[in-house]
């Protein structure tokens, strides 16, 4: 079977049995055995488990009784999740790997509950904290599309296994670009969608920055997946409650007419000349297509300063709950990070606090005069694997070059980042569709447009054309 296969047209094939999940999710298994030895997309597989969960999945689609719009289809998830029977070590060998792992975590109970057959876990940075994906538990992960690169992160591990075939959906993280930005440096759909749609637990320490979301190969697959992770958890007091509609068919929806804002810079970014082209290219299509498109910014200077505080401050409380000695073996960036978040004050962080919640008024406002706000998802296109800033850019670190993404962590809003397009040289691109609170089902309707106007599905990485 083709790797080239979404999700959906995986579940059609189920449906009218010209394909079966075991078929599925061997091709899944033999697409990890062959690429993943270079790509490093995978900390844990279990074979003998996807099998298993795959036969089930087999005979419910033989008996017309499948559970779930996904039964069956073979799906991975990030190693920050806390999945029953695998450790989650969250790519630090600070964890104990050798500790009962009995719990699931609401992201993967509802796969489980959906019917969906569970490979692997994925990669992360340490506690994904940055924008990368390497760690000093599994090492370096690496882009499908051109190994020498990075597959951006924290999510890293999930983007490249959908985008190599390894897997048709993976479960990302989100708490300053770590679901989007893989996405547009892989070549995927990725969304991050309103905070509490999906619960989380246990609680993220970095608090209302954090999000979970559908990592996928079409604008359908992720509307899929979020209805099966949109479902309610009771561990979350933050959750959301259960959306009204099918996020499946809220995608269809007719936007053209809508206004949407295209900021190329959001005022103060600067781009690089191939993503701006590419980003740009994208926009024209989507207002031909008849959405309204007017350019301006929403007129908001840098909060990086603030999201520093809140990132770091996070990271330190989570860190000093580990064992001592930690600090002498975590990635030295996190060591930084950890230090950093140390010398801020409780009057630091309720400031930043402020400036989160002032920035999420200004966007809604914003949001009575443009359905959407469109902007390049990464201001760079994808660098040199093993680093955390392209090398020789004078950078210090990764929130340098995305600042596209971080401010949504902070206001809250949906944002999802579709493929745009390809850099001269076959790097990937995306553009990045932000709506309102709440509004989820809007900016899938607004990557659904791009996606039948500029179709990607054909676009895949060496070996799986």
């Amino acid at each position: 079977m083709s790797n080239l296969l979404t999700a959906s047209e995986l579940v059609a094939a189920y449906s009218s049995g010209e394909i079966s999940p075991v078929e599925a999710t061997e091709a899944a298994l033999r697409a990890i055995e062959e690429r993943d030895a270079e790509i490093n997309a995978y900390c844990l597989v279990d074979r003998e488990s996807a099998l298993e969960d795959a036969r089930a999945s087999e005979t419910r689609w033989q008996q017309g009784n499948p559970i779930g719009w996904l039964d069956g289809v073979p799906t991975s998830i990030k190693d920050m999740f806390l999945t029953r029977g695998w450790p989650t070590l969250r790519g630090s060998t600070c964890v104990d790997p050798a500790q009962p792992w009995e719990v699931d975590s609401p992201v993967a109970a509802r796969l489980r509950e959906n019917g969906l057959v569970l490979l692997g876990k994925t990669t992360t940075p340490e506690l994904a904290w940055k924008g990368v994906t390497d760690n000093p538990l599994t090492g370096i992960t690496r882009n499908p599309w051109k190994p020498e690169l990075t597959p951006g992160g924290s999510s890293g591990g999930s983007a490249a296994a959908v985008a190599a075939g390894m897997g048709e959906l993976s479960v990302g993280t989100d708490g300053g670009g770590s679901i989007r930005i893989p996405a547009s440096f892989c070549g995927i759909v990725g969304l991050k969608p309103t905070h509490g749609r999906i619960p989380l637990y246990p609680a993220s320490p970095f608090g209302p920055l954090s999000h979970a979301g559908p990592m996928a190969r079409s604008v359908d697959d992720a509307a899929l997946m979020l209805d099966v992770l949109a479902l309610p958890d009771p561990r979350d007091p933050a959750a959301l409650p259960p959306p009204e509609g099918a996020y499946r068919e809220a995608v269809r929806r007719d936007v053209r007419g809508l206004v949407a804002a295209f900021s190329p810079t959001l005022g103060y970014v600067e781009v690089d000349a191939e993503v701006a082209r590419v980003v740009r290219s994208a926009v024209q299509a989507l207002d031909e297509a008849g959405l309204r498109v007017e350019e301006t910014d929403p007129g908001f200077a840098d909060p990086k300063e603030a999201f520093d505080v809140l990132w770091s401050t996070g990271a330190a409380q989570w860190l000093d709950t580990f064992p001592p000695g930690s600090e002498e073996k975590v990635d030295p960036g996190l060591r930084r990070v950890w230090q950093q978040g140390k010398t801020y004050s409780a009057a630091d962080y309720l400031t930043a606090t402020g400036e989160r919640a002032a920035l999420g008024i200004l966007m809604g406002e914003f949001h009575t005069r443009y359905d959407v706000l469109l902007t390049p998802t990464v201001a760079i296109p994808p660098f040199e694997a093993g680093h955390e800033v392209p090398p020789g850019s004078g950078l210090s670190g990764w929130p340098e070059w995305t600042p596209f993404t971080y401010p949504f962590n902070m206001t809250q809003q949906p944002a999802i980042s579709v493929p745009a397009g390809f850099t001269s040289d076959g790097r990937p691109v995306g553009l990045q569709i932000v709506g309102p609170r709440h509004s989820d089902d809007l900016v899938l309707a607004v990557a659904k447009l791009l996606e039948e106007v500029r179709p990607w599905a054909l676009d895949r990485p060496a070996g799986l054309r």
